[in-house]
């Protein structure tokens, strides 16, 4: 049984994390990053997608609309040029859907990159799953502090009060003293 040669695609975790982007609320990657790190055009990543579109349902792809493409595309300043993939609505890869893109680019330097991937995926949740209860200490902390605040507001009105007003003539209270002469 012949071992076949594995592609050796070495791209640092800096590079992956930098790729991911929020939309909509969900970190996803775009065609025309993962097609730069597959050493493919993005054309052929788009097409090879389309050719395959029933095995990328809503939670694994979509495309941005038109607003949130024009807000992208505004934060470049491009010429009319594709170099930087704006020309078109770019397709955004949930990590779902950059495992399931492995199974369509069945090239090994396409499987590489989707290890690669998947594993920032996988960290990047552990981080999350690891700083959660620190998180929610610090939320704690914050809604004690709050409460402390509310009090200590009224404490220092209170004051304020106090030293504003004149305090009232008392009588002496206790057993009088004989004058001492």
């Amino acid at each position: 049984m012949a071992k076949t040669k594995q592609a050796i695609v070495k791209i640092t975790e800096e590079v992956i994390v930098k790729k991911i982007h929020i939309i909509r609320g969900v970190k996803v990657m775009l065609d025309r990053d993962l097609a730069e790190m597959y050493n493919v055009e993005t054309r052929i990543l788009k097409q090879a997608v389309k050719r395959n579109i029933s095995r990328f349902p809503d939670d694994f792809m979509f495309e941005m609309d038109p607003e949130e493409f024009k807000n992208w595309r505004s934060q470049f300043v491009t010429s009319n040029s594709d170099k930087m993939g704006l020309r078109y609505p770019p397709f955004c890869f949930t990590e779902q859907g950059v495992a399931m893109l492995s199974s369509i680019l069945n090239s090994e330097t396409a499987i590489a990159v989707n290890i690669q991937i998947i594993r920032v995926f996988t960290k990047m949740k552990q981080l999350l799953l690891d700083n959660k209860e620190l998180l929610l200490k610090i939320e704690r902390i914050e809604r004690k502090l709050i409460g402390h605040d509310e009090d200590l507001e009224k404490v220092f009105k209170i004051l304020k009060k106090l030293i504003q007003e004149p305090s009232p003539k008392r009588e002496t209270v206790g057993f009088p003293y004989p004058n001492k002469k």
